[in-house]
């Protein structure tokens, strides 16, 4: 690639990165997407609540939106990884892990999140597939299902109490003795939703779709679909490398206009909420291209001094 200066720099070309590119693609801005072509729902069968691309597979939709970010000749393409990411006096310096370096006046980390699977034999193979995270994205189609729920104290009372409305046949396995309040207990068994303390062995599936849970004292429960929230990393190093403050939960901390704590740095897209869905990382994309065109915009209108 023979130019290496840009006006920004999307690191993560998935819904969110091409959203952004798009967005300043269309405003003319000459844009470098750098993907390495490994987003975290590549398990997952079919995507949905996302208005006009309901029951899409991800590579559908993601394939689509790169040909058409593709049609605007100011948005290049960088199939690799990120391994350095620099704030210089005249904006961001970007290395790669193959050794090439590229400049942008503005950053947009659409980057992501990498998942960290519990050590429950079966669990990874079965993620966003029958062990999903989200009742808006996969809950419909095991509506009024057996399924169940894999968490504890108030995060599983409130995970519980949502998917609840999709399907009566609902149960909270915790994987130990739980942490729920008497009270949440109460309120749980008054809406017949069963609590399993019994320690998890692992997973029965098939290719992907769970059959059952088998725990450690030889008992077995079947089930349809699993609900869980687990914990993750970021893709990057956007701490240390860049100074980026992170919320409590760990995701990249951004204003209203998906702004980081960084000047010229924005983020978008999993990485920054936990509302993961296509349709909340396209939006995301969208207001971060067009907050980083509009900041160009005025600092190249900007009175220098003499």
């Amino acid at each position: 690639m023979e130019n290496k200066n840009f006006d920004a720099i999307i690191i993560g070309g998935s819904y969110a990165g091409l959203s952004a590119g798009m967005a300043l693609g269309r405003s003319l801005r000459n844009v470098l997407i750098i993907d390495n072509g490994n987003p975290c729902n590549k398990q997952t069968p079919h995507s949905h609540n996302f208005i006009t691309q309901d029951g899409k597979t991800p590579g559908e939709i993601s394939d689509l939106a790169r040909k058409q970010v593709k049609a605007y000749p100011t948005v290049r393409f960088y199939d690799g990884t990120v391994s350095v990411m620099k704030k210089e006096s005249s904006g961001f310096k970007i290395e790669t892990s193959s050794g090439e370096c590229f400049n942008g006046k503005k950053l947009i980390l659409a980057s992501g999140i990498k998942d960290a699977m519990p050590d429950i034999p079966g669990f990874a193979e079965c993620w966003g597939i029958s062990v999903i995270h989200c009742p808006y994205c996969h809950g419909y189609e095991v509506r009024n299902e057996v399924t169940g729920v894999l968490s504890d104290g108030d995060l599983g009372f409130e995970f519980s109490k949502l998917i609840y409305n999709l399907t009566k046949e609902l149960t909270l396995f915790t994987n130990g003795k739980t942490k729920l309040s008497a009270e949440q207990l109460g309120k749980l068994n008054q809406h017949t939703i069963r609590v399993n303390e019994d320690e998890i062995e692992k997973i029965e599936h098939e290719k992907g779709y769970i059959q059952k849970i088998i725990f450690k004292n030889g008992k077995e429960a079947p089930l349809k679909a699993l609900y869980a929230k687990i914990t993750f990393t970021q893709n990057l190093n956007v701490s240390a490398d860049l100074g980026c403050e992170l919320t409590e939960q760990g995701f990249i901390k951004v204003d209203f206009i998906q702004k980081t704590s960084v000047s010229g740095v924005f983020a978008c897209g999993d990485n920054v909420t936990m509302m993961r869905s296509v349709a909340n990382a396209v939006a995301q994309g969208s207001l971060a291209g067009a907050m980083v065109n509009k900041e160009l915009s005025e600092e190249e209108f900007e009175i220098s001094s003499f």
